[in-house]
């Protein structure tokens, strides 16, 4: 009985050492989730890639153009499309944690934003050639000066303005809903379209033009 008692004390007790152990593990990887980071790796991550908390989206105009594709409701190319990756605030606000005004920023987060113009079109009276365009914009308080660059398939950090086409300042509205992701869709106008650049509680338009 005795020996019996004291083996029954010596299993309980690696019992709870490994519990211990565990424990402290999930503790430290939880804070390693909780940093700001682009990509997240965990024990339940896509073995042939890392799941990136920055997902890539793209936009058309028309909107949703690909479904009207499929039900044969369009029979001409799309206008344009924007490919970009959305950051989200992750309980941070946009300037001052995220951003500076007057520092270049990506519009987006990863690879460069890239917007794809099927025609030519027209931007504050300049005409844009049909083509493709990395994006990116320097952010002020009041505006944001939005750049085309001929520096396509690149990183978004690394903004070489040498190739900067041209630029665009567009005014911002700062009292809208917030967005936790950021945000670039076309909203149809009567000249053409609008491209909306959203987040947090700032909203800034491009106006694009095209008959």
């Amino acid at each position: 009985m005795k020996l019996f008692t004291r083996s029954s004390f010596q299993i309980l007790f690696l019992f709870l050492l490994l519990s211990c152990q565990n424990s402290d593990k999930k503790t430290e990887t939880e804070k390693q989730g909780k940093k700001d980071t682009s990509v997240v790796k965990t024990e339940t991550s896509n073995p042939y890639d890392n799941i990136d908390i920055s997902p890539m989206d793209m936009s058309y105009f028309p909107v949703d153009y690909p479904k009207l594709k499929m039900t044969n409701s369009v029979d001409r190319p799309p206008v344009a499309r924007i490919i970009y990756s959305r950051p989200h605030l992750q309980g941070r606000k946009m300037f001052g944690q995220i951003l500076k005004y007057g520092e270049p920023w990506r519009l987006g987060a990863n690879e460069a934003t890239e917007i794809q113009f099927y025609k030519d079109v027209t931007v504050q009276g300049k005409k844009i050639k049909a083509g493709r365009y990395m994006l990116y914009c320097v952010p002020y308080e009041d505006k944001w000066t939005i750049v085309f660059n001929s520096n396509i398939d690149s990183w978004g950090l690394k903004i070489d303005p040498s190739k900067d086409l041209s630029r665009f300042d567009v005014r911002i509205t700062t009292n809208n809903p917030s967005l936790e992701y950021f945000t670039m869709v076309f909203e149809k106008t009567d000249r053409g379209a609008d491209l909306l650049m959203g987040w947090d509680t700032i909203l800034a338009r491009l106006p694009i033009e095209f008959p």
